[in-house]
């Protein structure tokens, strides 16, 4: 597939296996593994990390295959899903060390489009995630307040 603001193509990523059932050799039964997601995400980890960790630490290749839902499903049940999505937080860090960027070095063109296209990558997630209902209508993306995210 493209890149959204080039022209190159890029190379593919690893693909999942076409069966979506649990391997047999995982010893962890689902509620076990919900209760370890809940465990994690309450010690501070974000999802992409929860994912991770269940894969390299405990060898659990999909929690979709094994739970019939997503780590974002299991925390949303159990009321620990965060208020703003991690790939909008993630977003806003990148702003945010951009802008931090621009202010010692204000002659910088490719950063300032870098925080252009930052800044509408942003306005186009939030606008999913109000549409989706993930974050409130009145929700409204202030650069001023980014220097919070700067790291």
């Amino acid at each position: 597939m493209a890149r959204m603001h080039s022209r190159k193509r890029g190379k593919h990523g690893s693909k999942k296996p076409a069966k979506k059932t649990a391997p047999s050799w995982i010893r962890y039964k689902p509620k076990e593994v919900e209760l370890l997601i809940a465990k994690l995400a309450k010690e501070g980890k974000s999802t992409a990390q929860i994912g991770i960790l269940l894969r390299d630490t405990y060898g659990i290749p999909s929690i979709l295959a094994l739970c019939g839902k997503s780590i974002s499903a299991i925390l949303k049940e159990k009321k620990l899903l965060p208020d703003i999505p991690e790939d909008l937080t993630a977003l806003f860090k990148k702003y945010a060390s951009i802008v931090k960027h621009l202010e010692a070095n204000k002659h910088d063109e490719t950063a300032a489009r870098g925080l252009h296209l930052a800044e509408s990558l942003i306005n186009r997630l939030v606008k999913y995630y109000k549409r989706t209902g993930r974050i409130p209508e009145t929700w409204k993306f202030d650069s001023e307040r980014m220097g919070f995210f700067a790291e």
